[in-house]
């Protein structure tokens, strides 16, 4: 495909909205982005599943509802073995921590908890996500090129039942994923949301 430049030039729109729109087209699986390469037409194939990848604030406000979060910690820690080798870092190197409740018409809707690379976001500590969220920040400044994610139902923990305002054996939808540049791991985060609260859709597209 044309060049970013490109794009701006001949659609005469910002390099935001090109970056965007691509972003949008690889997470619908049409195309793939190689850092300093180039984007390319996706091969088809007979059946994809896809689970977008989408931003909670734009997802409640597509509702006529209104978003609001509170930041309960925003801080730099040493990673564990664990989480070391789950961002691709040494042990004990430095690493963003961020813990994070969504609420929906002031409704606790998600609970947030996200380890960041600090070597793919260097500024995630100053963001403000009360009003923007990490999934905003790292479309817009980082090359998104893969996710893994898993899904289970599951208790919260307790510090979780307590932002979320829920029992500590209320059934959760738990989300934790991970996403990855080209070369290097960006960020794991578990999402935790109350299963009375959050429905979880997709769909397959032949």
């Amino acid at each position: 495909m044309p060049s970013e430049a490109e794009l701006v030039a001949g659609f005469g729109v910002s390099r935001m909205t090109v970056n965007r729109a691509l972003r949008e087209l690889q997470s619908e699986g049409l195309v793939t982005r190689t850092q300093g390469v180039g984007t390319f037409a996706a091969p088809l194939h007979r059946v994809s599943s896809t689970l977008t990848i989408r931003d909670l604030h734009e997802e409640i406000e597509s509702r006529g509802h209104r978003h609001q979060a509170r930041v309960p910690r925003l801080r730099a820690e040493r990673a564990s073995p664990a989480l070391a080798q789950q961002l691709g870092l040494a042990s004990g190197a430095r690493v963003f921590h961020s813990l994070i409740v969504h609420h929906e018409n002031g409704v606790p809707l998600q609970c947030e908890d996200r380890y960041v690379n600090p070597g793919c976001c260097p500024g995630y500590l100053e963001a403000d996500f009360t009003a923007t969220t990490p999934t905003q920040l790292l479309f817009e400044t980082t090359a998104l090129w893969r996710a893994q994610y898993t899904i289970e139902a599951s208790a919260p923990t307790a510090e979780e039942a307590r932002l979320l305002g829920i029992g500590v054996r209320e059934p959760c939808l738990v989300v934790t994923r991970r996403t990855f540049t080209a070369d290097a791991a960006i960020t794991i985060a578990r999402l935790v949301h109350p299963g009375t609260r959050y429905l979880l859709q997709g769909e397959f597209q032949p």
